[in-house]
């Protein structure tokens, strides 16, 4: 019994030294001047992190702003110019929008082969022509047309001495973003649908 209690005693005098040790090696580890080269390392760290961070933040900014540089000079570029072919279009008895179905040219998809209405994308100066050709059994009738109103005239009488005539006109336009440009042929006029001679175009000057 004695060398039993003897040998327990032993065993609880290792177990409390080793755990001595433990803590004094945790203690060792934790010591203050330790702790501090960490906190200044973790320090440092989080400054690194949140420089990155901030020039990651720039250079976004940088991108962004170099879309919108393109997406502005993209919009800058409008033209386009159509024709209209068929025949003899008209006369009506009411006035009529035409419709100059074939594109040659369409940059900045503002012109619309389907409806024959230019939509101003940007505010700006514009400049818009239209040509005809006709025959002359029938009065010519052919407005410039800006949101229901006529900008320009062309127009020419019914004449039995001449075959066939040719006419036009132009203008220069200041558009707000949405306004709307066509031209509309006058009732009981017509014209003859050419696609390389019956045409009508325009294009962006500047913006303003």
């Amino acid at each position: 019994i004695n060398m039993n209690f003897i040998s327990w005693m032993l065993v609880m005098f290792c177990g409390l030294t080793l755990a001595q040790d433990d803590v004094n090696e945790i203690e060792t580890q934790l010591s203050f001047p330790e702790m501090s080269v960490l906190l200044q390392e973790l320090g440092a760290k989080s400054e690194a992190l949140e420089t990155k961070l901030k020039e990651t933040e720039n250079q976004l900014k940088e991108t962004e702003n170099q879309v919108l540089v393109l997406q502005e000079k993209e919009a800058s570029k409008v033209v386009f110019s159509a024709g209209i072919s068929g025949g003899a279009i008209g006369p009506f008895s009411t006035s009529k929008t035409l419709v100059y179905t074939r594109v040659m040219t369409n940059l900045g998809n503002a012109y619309n082969q389907h409806t024959g209405i230019f939509v101003a994308p940007v505010r700006g100066m514009y400049y818009f022509t239209f040509f005809y050709h006709a025959g002359g059994e029938h009065p010519v009738g052919l407005d410039l047309m800006k949101n229901n109103q006529v900008v320009v005239h062309s127009a020419d009488h019914m004449t039995l001495n001449d075959g066939a005539d040719n006419g036009g006109n132009a203008a220069f336009m200041e558009l707000q973003q949405g306004d709307q440009v066509y031209v509309q042929m006058q009732p009981n006029t017509h014209i003859w649908g050419n696609s390389y001679s019956t045409t009508f175009s325009g294009f962006l000057l500047h913006k303003v």
